[in-house]
């Protein structure tokens, strides 16, 4: 990370000067930028590097936060439920992982009034770049009534069958209105 030392030092020494003068690698975390660049052979750049690639390795080592889980359309329609206050229809698609898992939410397609054109390869774009296993597809009604048209019936009906070419999962549609949502899964509108 260094990259080069002094006239009197190799990198490595500088390296290993950072290492004696903090202890450890733990302790040279805790460092602060004025502390590094106190020593020969570290000024800000190099202090910079070395503080930003401490940051990095911390980042990847502490456990990942917990994803919402999804385990009823009720709970896709929360997290989507602010939709009901855009004035343009709005695709979206829950991207989960096989634990049903949040693993995001893609914005898929944004319309008129009464639609929004949507092809299966954005929705599918999305699930393969994240690895999703499944996906919950949501839009709204800006009209406020969240019943299901003849073409949201029909665009469910031409995502599962890409999905089950891709190995992945429509698991539901959702429409939200206003003051509430329908699931064509619950409805069996789109779902054998």
């Amino acid at each position: 990370m260094l990259g080069t030392g002094t006239r009197q030092a190799t990198a490595l020494e500088v390296g290993a000067t950072l290492l004696g003068r903090f202890r450890s690698v733990g302790g040279l975390a805790q460092a602060t930028l004025e502390e590094l660049v106190t020593l020969p052979g570290v000024g800000e750049t190099k202090a910079a590097r070395v503080l930003a690639a401490l940051e990095l390795a911390r980042r990847l080592l502490e456990p990942p936060p917990q994803r919402r889980i999804i385990r009823s359309a009720a709970d896709a329609a929360a997290l989507c439920a602010s939709m009901h206050t855009l004035d343009r229809e709005h695709f979206r698609a829950i991207l989960l992982n096989t634990r049903h898992e949040v693993l995001g939410v893609a914005d898929v397609s944004i319309g008129g009034l009464a639609s929004a054109p949507v092809h299966p390869r954005e929705v599918f774009k999305e699930a393969i770049r994240h690895s999703a296993a499944g996906v919950i597809v949501v839009h709204n009604h800006p009209s406020g009534h969240p019943e299901p048209s003849r073409d949201d019936i029909l665009i469910t009906e031409q995502l599962r069958a890409a999905g089950r070419l891709m190995g992945i999962e429509v698991l539901d549609h959702i429409i939200i209105g206003e003051r509430a949502f329908v699931s064509l899964r619950e409805q069996r509108q789109g779902f054998p």
